[in-house]
């Protein structure tokens, strides 16, 4: 069979009932997904304002910066305006560009009218609920251009919308959860490469939709682009009379989206790599971020059937919990490996197969891999060779997993369809053992509905103070605690909450450093603000910078306020009174000093 997408033809007189109905079955399909991600967040469902998922028992500080980006997007569209792709309102002074962070522009401009009226954390369990149904039908329909039936593009699109590397993106990574589009863009990518329809129409589908991706997440988007590179470059290698002879005809389609790109993202693209603030390199340690052959088989605790003792081993490490992403289960894996192999003939097959054992191998890094004893050496992985390319050496190659399972559903899809073709005179219940054996190999992938608990409510007092300072929109404020990376982002939650202040001095973020490498938001990382996070965390033995150090980072600050969540008598409270005097507004468990000057 070659790879070409069904095309719809003009349903006949007869045909008008029967393309109803499947019109009808497609919605009930869509209607399942939608019922089950609601059940998989329920728990977020009771207060969607006030509740969030959690991760290794508490929720992420990923989750607040979303919060905070949803919140500054809002305010954006409630004054006319687009938001703003370099600002101060947080990191303040230095501030940060919001193409470089993971700011969600797009979802956060759609649901600004939600933030506005239900809050950014309401927005952001809408988010993740049909980031879960979303996803799953978007590769349904992927699945049924391309020739699968409807169950087995249900299934298909069951696993791929609820692979358990979306499920674990879900606790704290919006921007990859919601992984809607790739399927969608990768279908429109092979409509015109294979000759599918209007070459100028696609490639102004295909461009529009990888401008959402841009304004969604960029990095899931050069994962889709990995991913589609290599699946075309497998059919044109299993199918050249099909593709290479159309590549001139496709180059208009192409040519189209780029245009279409260049028209909707070209100056937020020019911003990002030319504009104030741009970074070079990656935060991270990117060699860190890979998965290890056992993450495949060994199941995280957040399935119905996981193991007990690897998910408690996880539970105390947060960062590998929140990327675990590599898990399909020996059953999964199994039936796609017999797939591959029994309906090889199958371009369908050959070419989603391929793609998944090429994604997959990627996710393993570039570093050596120990295994049962063995030394694998990391050289001699294929990531080596590619990880210095530019852009692509910023990638965490263990997210390349989201795009695998796309591919293994496929597989699966396909495979189940073509299993139950080849004996249509077969008994009944020999019809069956396939779908019976599809059902089960995905049965371990089924997973638990995401735990939750409140986020940080507003301190008492917070609005009050505020409006008693009478700041300026834009005014600098030192919220103590100071919002650091290596401790929670409260102030970044409250400034979310409730829109105040105008200007956070400090935040959980990425910016440029004095060198233009990337590196955590540091504007709040100085002595003055780790002694006040000392003092609020109530350590006996802080010790004081000296006033002339004070006085340095104030300077540089400048901030119009401080404002304490505390009492007078803390410890905090105590200090910034022999600092500045008595404070100029009390209100609940929140203290502010406006006319910084020290005191002698």
């Amino acid at each position: 069979m070659s790879l070409v997408r069904r095309e719809v033809e003009p349903a006949q007189d007869g045909e008008g009932q029967a393309l109803r109905g499947r019109r009808t079955a497609h919605w009930v399909v869509l209607g399942c997904y939608l019922a089950a991600a609601v059940l998989l967040t329920w728990r977020l469902w009771a207060d969607p304002a006030g509740r969030a998922q959690l991760l290794a028992g508490r929720v992420w500080h990923d989750v607040d910066l979303f919060a905070w980006f949803m919140r500054f997007d809002a305010t954006a569209v409630a004054h006319g305006r687009l938001p703003a792709l370099v600002t101060t309102a947080l990191n303040a002074p230095q501030g940060i560009n919001l193409m470089w962070n993971t700011s969600f522009l797009l979802p956060g401009a759609v649901l600004a009218p939600l933030t506005l009226l239900a809050g950014p954390q309401a927005s952001l369990t809408v988010m993740l609920t049909l980031g879960f149904a979303g996803s799953a039908g978007a590769l349904f329909l992927v699945l049924r251009r391309w020739g699968a039936s409807l169950g087995a593009a249900a299934l298909g699109g069951a696993v791929y919308g609820f692979s358990p590397a979306l499920v674990d993106a879900g606790a704290a990574h919006y921007h990859l959860q919601f992984a809607v589009l790739p399927p969608l863009i990768i279908d429109a990518a092979l409509g015109i490469l294979t000759g599918r329809g209007r070459p100028v129409r696609g490639g102004v589908w295909l461009g529009l939709l990888v401008a959402a991706q841009v304004f969604t997440g960029e990095e899931l988007l050069v994962d889709t682009a990995v991913a589609g590179a290599l699946l075309v470059l497998v059919l044109a290698l299993s199918q050249p009379r099909t593709v290479l002879p159309r590549l001139r005809g496709a180059a208009a389609g192409l040519a189209t989206a780029a245009g279409v790109v260049l028209l909707t993202c070209g100056y937020a693209l020019w911003v990002q790599f030319h504009g104030p603030l741009t970074e070079h390199g990656s935060p991270w340690q990117t060699a860190h971020f890979r998965n290890h052959p056992t993450d495949f088989v060994v199941p995280p605790g957040g399935l119905l059937f996981h193991d007990h003792a690897s998910a408690a081993a996880l539970s105390h490490q947060p960062l590998r919990l929140g990327e675990y992403l590599a898990y399909l289960g020996w059953p999964l894996l199994a039936v796609v490996v017999v797939a591959a192999i029994w309906f090889w003939r199958d371009r369908r097959v050959r070419v989603a197969a391929v793609t998944f054992a090429i994604l997959e191998i990627f996710s393993l890094g570039s570093r050596t891999i120990v295994f049962h004893q063995h030394h694998y050496p990391g050289g001699l992985l294929p990531w080596s060779w590619l990880q210095h390319l530019p852009v692509v050496s910023q990638l965490l190659v263990d997210r390349f997993s989201i795009l695998a399972d796309g591919a293994a559903a496929a597989v699966l899809a396909f495979s189940l369809d073509l299993a139950r073709s080849a004996r249509p005179q077969a008994a009944t219940w020999r019809r069956w053992v396939p779908a019976t054996v599809a059902v089960l190999a995905v049965l371990p992938l089924v997973p638990l509905p995401l735990q939750a608990g409140a986020v940080t409510p507003v301190p008492a007092g917070w609005s009050l103070v505020f409006t008693r300072l009478h700041l300026a929109p834009d005014a600098r404020v030192l919220v103590v605690p100071v919002p650091v990376v290596s401790s929670q982002p409260r102030a970044l939650r409250w400034q979310a909450a409730s829109g105040e202040p105008g200007a956070l001095v400090g935040g959980y973020c990425v910016a440029p450093s004095s060198t233009g490498q990337a590196e955590d938001c540091a504007t709040g990382d100085a002595p003055t603000s780790a002694y006040l996070n000392a003092l609020w965390n109530g350590s006996a033995a802080a010790q004081a910078p000296s006033r002339a150090q004070i006085s340095t980072d104030l300077a540089y600050w400048r901030p119009a306020a401080i404002v304490a969540v505390t009492s007078l008598g803390s410890p905090l409270g105590q200090a910034l009174t022999r600092l500045f005097g008595p404070p100029t507004v009390q209100s609940g468990d929140v203290v502010a000093w406006q006319r910084l000057r020290l005191r002698p």
